[in-house]
């Protein structure tokens, strides 16, 4: 017997069962929109390249910022 407070117990939904295979589209980091986001974000050569995971030889690491 379910008390009054008790939830009904559902099935797993029609999709559970499935595996979905994720697709994953190769970026062009040298695209059109990439560039307009990098035009945006970066403020230099090196940090556009840091950006796009090449980074500089030597530069000092980023610190992550602290929370208070």
């Amino acid at each position: 017997m379910a008390g009054k407070g008790s939830k009904p117990k559902r099935g797993k939904g029609k999709g559970a069962n499935k595996k979905e295979k994720k697709v994953v589209k190769e970026v062009d980091i040298l695209g059109p929109d990439a560039m307009l986001n990098a035009y945006y974000v970066c403020h230099n050569a090196a940090a556009c390249l840091e950006l796009r995971g090449f980074p500089w030889p030597g530069s000092p690491k980023k610190k992550g910022k602290k929370r208070k």
